[in-house]
């Protein structure tokens, strides 16, 4: 593959929520999170607000989330935290999903300085 844009780093809980799938959504979790690496796709990989981004699966009518944000770094592309996923049956956005992975992200970033 071609243009890759960035680099995905898992944090525990988005490893724990992708383990806990069934294998088939595991599977295009993790194939879509990989595709949205080379393309500009907003069905795959949205911005939610100024600090959060969302990884996103739609597979047999469930629509898996995985929370994200940017965190620039001295490597040649720059890398995308995951900081933890949910299942929704709609499209909607819950503000406490949101305020988890700025919480989360705030957490990394003092944890780095």
């Amino acid at each position: 593959m071609k243009n890759q844009k960035f680099t995905v780093e898992l944090l525990s809980d988005a490893v724990k929520f992708i383990e806990q799938q069934e294998e088939k959504a595991r599977k295009k979790i993790i194939y879509n999170m990989t595709k949205a690496q080379f393309s500009n796709d907003p069905t795959l990989f949205k911005k939610l607000n100024g600090q959060i981004w969302e990884f996103r699966t739609l597979y047999n009518k469930n629509y898996y989330r995985i929370f994200s944000f940017w965190y620039e770094t001295k490597s040649t592309l720059p890398v995308v935290i995951s900081t933890h996923g949910v299942i929704k049956k709609s499209k909607k956005v819950e503000k406490h999903d949101l305020e988890r992975a700025i919480s989360i992200k705030n957490q990394f970033l003092n944890q780095k300085n």
